[in-house]
């Protein structure tokens, strides 16, 4: 029981990290791009947004898988 409520925590805690780090990377890169083609700012935010949003996706089938573990405790 206790060693589900561990992984469980370590489950949110990589999720959020990851979900950091990409954030991070997919933010930067989109900033170098719009440091070195301003006119393609329209479309690279574009793609940053989806870029998001698939980023964050990971870590909300990662609580909802964690949230289906908390059930069988």
């Amino acid at each position: 029981m206790e060693g589900l409520a561990l992984a469980i925590g370590i489950v949110f805690g990589l999720a959020a990290l990851g979900a950091a780090i990409g954030n991070s990377l997919v933010i930067s890169r989109t900033i170098e791009g719009v440091a070195r083609q301003p006119e393609a700012r329209g479309s690279l935010m574009g793609l940053m947004f989806l870029g998001l949003g698939l980023v964050e996706a990971v870590p909300i089938i990662a609580v909802a898988i964690g949230f289906i573990l908390f059930g069988r405790l």
